[in-house]
């Protein structure tokens, strides 16, 4: 009776993680993101693989040990036995976990080595990772741009139903043409990030101080998402990754596109705004680059960031404005320097914005050539004017 039981469940408990294995091959709805590139595809298959190996030895060991339990039990009869060692069966306990561990490790090396062959590259992305967003520059291409989170505050204050992609999108993407080797070197400005894409599988530590690379071929046009898969401070959870792969005739003209927009920005670096103007532009740079901190209320975090409505700053001299926003803050403190970040616009916009919003009715405005004199005398922004 009892090993009819004990048939019976463990066929059902097979027929179950058949079912399970083959709905996740089918969908990978309960298993790694779908494949997008050729090492992620290994990798899938790597995972497949030593999966089974586990679940062999899982049967095999349980199994032995569950028949040992039932049909050698003493309410049967059986006695125990008494014995030291046994060199044969010693012998095999060492063979048998040598061979299966031989033959995980071979094709999980080889896949490894894969992911780390970084050679021959078709083009070269250096990725910077900030708190908390990413930086693009494409080294063949002279492109550069920042990728911040896009997901409206309404969302994540609650005060608005949550979107398909929450936290997953961004206002500027990173775009890659399709079946090209894209190499990436990836560091940090402040603390450690991480740069991951699990559809490519892609993942490497970004360090302050150094260049980590790697590299993907995506194989088929798509949007593709990941995060930073390192715990990089309060908002963490709020730098994600968007790669669009798209054909080599999209991508030469997004190129283009982003070349003529870089154009228009250097324009905007010479030119002299009204208050009213600087204000609304410089309103989209502190969402997209101060709020997380500095709070949209311009209220601040007390004991971690301060508020900007009120402050000393903001109501300040606007040259210490101009040049804290640009330097960042005193040693010690969380304030980043924007001056790579921001073209001398944007930066004369948000000192404009944080000097005439809330409380704070200054009347006062920047224009950019006072950013550019601040910064030395620059003519051009230092930072990516693609914006």
């Amino acid at each position: 009776m009892m090993k009819r039981m004990w048939q019976r469940a463990g066929m059902v408990g097979l027929a179950l993680a058949l079912a399970t294995s083959q709905s996740a091959l089918a969908e990978y709805a309960y298993n790694l993101q779908v494949p997008a590139s050729q090492v992620a595809h290994d990798v899938f298959q790597l995972h497949n693989f030593i999966m089974l190996v586990c679940l062999g030895i899982f049967v095999v060991v349980f199994g032995a040990m569950f028949y040992s339990l039932l049909k050698h039990r003493k309410s049967v009869g059986h006695k125990a036995a008494n014995f030291h060692e046994n060199t044969t069966v010693e012998i095999i306990w060492t063979v048998i976990p040598f061979v299966i561990l031989m033959g995980m490790a071979y094709p999980a090396a080889k896949v490894v080595i894969d992911m780390k062959d970084t050679t021959n590259p078709d083009m070269t992305v250096k990725i910077t990772g900030y708190q908390w967003k990413w930086g693009y520059d494409y080294l063949n291409d002279g492109v550069s741009f920042y990728s911040t989170l896009s997901t409206p505050r309404e969302q994540i204050d609650g005060t608005a139903p949550k979107d398909e992609h929450y936290l997953l999108e961004v206002d500027e993407p990173m775009v890659v043409p399709v079946g090209k080797r894209v190499r990436l070197l990836v560091t940090a400005n402040d603390v450690i990030h991480s740069w991951w894409v699990p559809a490519f599988s892609v993942k490497q530590d970004a360090i302050p101080g150094f260049i980590r690379d790697s590299w993907f071929k995506a194989d088929k046009i798509g949007t593709y998402r990941g995060q930073c898969a390192e715990l990089c401070g309060k908002d963490h959870g709020f730098m994600p990754i968007v790669v669009e792969v798209v054909s080599e005739e999209d991508y030469k003209a997004w190129v283009a596109k982003k070349k003529g927009g870089a154009q228009v920005a250097a324009a905007d670096n010479t030119k002299i705004f009204e208050t009213s103007e600087l204000v609304e532009r410089g309103e989209k740079v502190y969402q997209a680059n101060c709020a997380a901190c500095h709070q949209a209320s311009g209220m601040g975090l007390p004991g971690a960031f301060p508020a900007l409505d009120g402050s000393k700053v903001a109501t300040g001299p606007i040259a210490d404005h101009i040049n804290i926003v640009l330097n960042g803050g005193r040693p010690g403190t969380a304030m980043a320097a924007f001056g790579k970040q921001l073209s001398d616009a944007d930066i004369a916009a948000v000192v404009t914005y944080e000097r005439n919003a809330w409380n704070n009715k200054m009347g006062d405005a920047a224009q950019p050539a006072e950013i550019a004199a601040a910064r030395g005398g620059a003519a051009e922004a230092a930072a990516p004017a693609a914006q």
